[in-house]
C-alpha cells in the first residue's frame, strides 16, 4: 500500500519538502530594508556602473575572456537582471503593504484622537456658554452701585425720620418695662 496517496487527507500523507517556518515580522523587516536599499540613488548608480562594466567587458574584451558575449545578446546579464526584478517586485510590494498597514493604524489613531479633541472642544464650548449665561445673570458694577445708593438713601431717609420722631415716647415705654 502506497503512503502518498492523493485520495488520502493531507494529515496522513508525508511531505516531500519540509514545511518552512518563517517569522513574518523578521521577513517583513528584511523586505523593507531591501526595498529601502533598492530605492536609493546609491543602488541605482551602483547598478548602472555594474551593468556598464559588464557590457564594456563583454563587448571589448577578447572573445576568450568574455563570459557573456555580445553575440549571444548578453544572455547571462539578462537572466541576472530578470531574476533580480522577479525578487525585487514582490519584496517591494510586501514592504508597501506593511507601510499601508502602519498608515492605516496611524490613520485610525489620528481619527480617534480627532474624535476626542472634538468631544473636548464641544464640552468646553458648552462650559463657556454656561459661564456666559451665569455671568449675564450676575449683577453688574453699575447695578450694584445703584442698589447700594438706593439702600443708603432709604437708610438715611429712615434715620432722618427716626430723628424727627420724639425720643421720650420711646423712653417711656422702655422705663415702663423696667419698672414691672
Amino acid at each position: 500500500m502506497a503512503k502518498n496517496r492523493f485520495d488520502a487527507p493531507i494529515g496522513t500523507r508525508t511531505r516531500f519538502l519540509p514545511k518552512l517556518r518563517v517569522n513574518p515580522e523578521t521577513f517583513g523587516r528584511a523586505s523593507e530594508a531591501f526595498a529601502r536599499a533598492m530605492g536609493t540613488g546609491g543602488f541605482l548608480i551602483g547598478m548602472t556602473i555594474f551593468v556598464a562594466i559588464w557590457l564594456t567587458w563583454n563587448t571589448l574584451a577578447p572573445i576568450e575572456a568574455q563570459f557573456d558575449p555580445r553575440t549571444l545578446n548578453f544572455t547571462l546579464l539578462t537572466l541576472i537582471l530578470s531574476m533580480q526584478a522577479s525578487y525585487a517586485a514582490p519584496l517591494i510590494l510586501l514592504a508597501q503593504n506593511r507601510q499601508d498597514d502602519r498608515d492605516r493604524v496611524k490613520f485610525e489613531q489620528d481619527r480617534q484622537r480627532a474624535e476626542r479633541n472634538l468631544a473636548d472642544t464641544e464640552y468646553l464650548a458648552r462650559e463657556v456658554v454656561a459661564l456666559r449665561m451665569a455671568i449675564s445673570e450676575l449683577a453688574s458694577r453699575e447695578f450694584v452701585r445703584d442698589e447700594i445708593r438706593d439702600q443708603l438713601r432709604d437708610m438715611s431717609a429712615n434715620l432722618v425720620e427716626e430723628l424727627r420722631t420724639p425720643a421720650p415716647a420711646k423712653k417711656k415705654t422702655a422705663t415702663a418695662k423696667k419698672s414691672k
